[in-house]
């Protein structure tokens, strides 16, 4: 989620891309984690099968955006209104 915020706040879409392949590779190292996780006996089966199915689908969620991003490039990006905090 960091990468993705990282990215929407970057100056171009290419960078932003770039980004969401970050946020992709984290959450296959997630993945990668939760069979280490599952071999210490760490998570019950059930447990490793929801987290893994969660992270699997974040990683095709984010991949289907990369290619829509390639598939559409913009000139400029749309940034949101600037939020206003009182302190």
């Amino acid at each position: 989620m960091s990468n993705i915020s990282e990215g929407f706040e970057s100056q171009t879409q290419p960078q932003f891309i770039r980004y969401l392949g970050i946020a992709k590779a984290s959450a296959g190292e997630v993945r990668s984690q939760l069979y280490v996780c599952k071999d210490l006996d760490c998570l019950t089966q059930d447990q490793f099968t929801k987290a893994f199915a969660i992270a699997e689908k974040a990683s095709r969620q984010i991949a289907r955006f990369i290619s829509y991003l390639e598939s559409h490039p913009q000139s400029k990006r749309l940034k949101e209104d600037a939020a206003e905090y009182e302190v």
